[in-house]
């Protein structure tokens, strides 16, 4: 049987015969090259010109996606069909933004398609009742997939709303944070949404009680569940309580109820606006060639820098400030995602996943972990984020950021001789452009769909499933464990843990 690791091994002899030709030779060689590799869907330019992959190299990648069945994968996830295996369960992120009469539509899309769009109006209704109301800041109080997309579109997106509403984000259990944000607002103007999927989540409770004790009592509270009743015995009332549904991820779930605050601070129509921006990304996922696919054409391209330049880390550089939380989103969606070690039968795998990803906002990374990208001994393929039209006025200043990005990609390519060793980068280092026409709703939209789009493909290429996350359940459990101990109630069965909940109380 042609098995993953069988596939992917054939790979490492494009690699082998390309080890020897580095960037600026294969760019030397091939003028044409620049504008081959490059692919353009809607708002969004991407350019892998400087990834070190040719023509031969490319036609193996797409080789081995239509080895993995990934044509029938993609309509598989978009049709509503259980590509979660292990939960035996669908993932629909893509009904939350597509028509009730989409092309994409079967009657499990529809079903979830028609629960969106009624959750939608509801949505639209309690933020028509906050605008009436005297109420200027809304705390959003939840974690990791219920607090990242949020946080980073209205980080993003603050220039599209009206200024109505001040919205905060409160995640982290250490108090430190929720007293700090609270000492800033007036509990007579604000509101707070507390988002858990499970209504489970202890980090998320116990903020919400602060929060809910701080304002006093839970008339401004709003919740966004996939377990109501449990929002109702916190004291929520039912009619303040938005649905979420086990058939989409937390870390998937900005189009849902989850980015009730980006509804509210950019209105339906901006709101409704990236939702179009993604859904005409799902679209070109399904529809177009696999050749001219572009979360395709990256998450092979992905495929390679793990599994055949051998490549443990990958860097997102946005060259947008608005852009400086994506870093930190993309660590979730795709690690969580892809950090698995078992096939969809539980099997161990024999190959490598997910790279360990990071980053930072250029140019003000440029000056902290920039040397090491060019100069170390490791090689990281960089991935830069750039906007053509800024939405300021200082067009000097955006031509300036523009340079650096891309002398930062030139010199990572191509690297420098320099008079000495010390000066001397090799270059050779790889790196792709993804670049907007301008950061709005509907860009937005498209490029975090992209990023869906290609995780999917990748765990297809490396038969994985991106949609369950046992590893996470493992720290919160054993943490239920030690809280007795720390509060004395119990003795540590780890012995090192022992040692230290001693050494914590014999400090407190």
């Amino acid at each position: 049987m042609d098995s993953t690791a069988s596939r992917l091994a054939r790979l490492k002899a494009e690699g082998g015969r390309l080890a020897a030709m580095p960037l600026r030779d294969l760019l030397a060689a091939d003028p044409g090259r620049a504008h081959r590799m490059a692919l353009r869907v809607g708002p969004l330019y991407a350019n892998f010109a400087r990834q070190h992959v040719d023509d031969d190299a490319l036609h193996a990648l797409h080789a081995v996606a239509q080895a993995s069945g990934m044509d029938k994968a993609i309509h598989s996830l978009l049709q509503g069909e259980p590509v979660n295996r292990s939960e035996g369960r669908p993932a629909l992120h893509s009904a939350l933004r597509s028509a009730p009469c989409s092309t994409l539509a079967t009657p499990t899309v529809v079903h979830a398609t028609e629960a969106a769009t009624a959750a939608r109006q509801r949505m639209a209704g309690l933020a028509a009742t906050l605008r009436g109301s005297s109420v200027t800041d809304l705390v959003h109080v939840g974690i990791g997939g219920s607090d990242l997309g949020p946080r980073l579109a209205l980080d993003a997106l603050r220039d599209f709303g009206d200024g109505r509403f001040r919205i905060h984000f409160l995640s982290n259990v250490d108090a430190h944070a929720a007293t700090r944000l609270l000492a800033g607002l007036d509990p007579a103007r604000t509101a707070a949404v507390l988002v858990s999927k499970s209504f489970g989540t202890q980090e998320t409770l116990l903020n919400g009680q602060l929060v809910c004790e701080w304002l006093g009592g839970g008339e401004r509270l709003y919740a966004v569940s996939a377990n109501p009743s449990r929002a109702e015995a916190f004291g929520i009332d039912p009619a303040r309580v938005l649905p979420m549904w086990d058939w989409v991820g937390g870390r998937y779930s900005l189009w849902s109820a989850v980015g009730f605050p980006v509804l509210l601070a950019l209105g339906e129509e901006g709101f409704a606006r990236m939702l179009a921006g993604a859904e005409a990304m799902d679209r070109h996922f399904l529809e177009a060639p696999a050749d001219a696919n572009l979360p395709l054409l990256h998450a092979l391209i992905a495929v390679w820098n793990r599994n055949v330049e051998g490549h443990a880390t990958q860097a997102v550089l946005p060259y947008d400030e608005r852009l400086r939380l994506l870093p930190a989103y993309l660590q979730q969606l795709v690690m969580e995602s892809l950090g698995k070690r078992v096939d969809h039968e539980g099997r161990a795998i024999d190959h490598d996943t997910v790279p360990v990803l990071w980053g930072g906002a250029g140019t003000d990374c440029q000056h902290s972990f920039f040397q090491a990208l060019h100069q170390g001994t490791q090689v990281v393929p960089a991935e830069f984020v750039g906007v053509v039209r800024p939405d300021h006025a200082h067009a000097e200043q955006h031509r300036v950021l523009l340079s650096h990005l891309l002398a930062q990609m030139e010199g990572l390519a191509n690297g420098d001789v320099g008079a000495t060793p010390a000066q001397h980068s090799p270059g050779n280092r790889p790196s792709t452009l993804l670049l907007l026409d301008r950061l709005d709703p509907c860009s937005f939209g498209s490029l975090l769909a992209f990023y869906e789009h290609s995780v999917y493909a990748q765990s297809v290429l490396w038969g994985i499933n991106a949609f369950d996350q046992f590893g996470v359940e493992l720290g919160k459990r054993l943490a239920g464990g030690l809280l007795p101990v720390l509060e004395g109630r119990a003795e540590a069965q780890d012995p090192v843990s022992a040692a230290l909940v001693a050494e914590i109380r014999a400090r407190g």
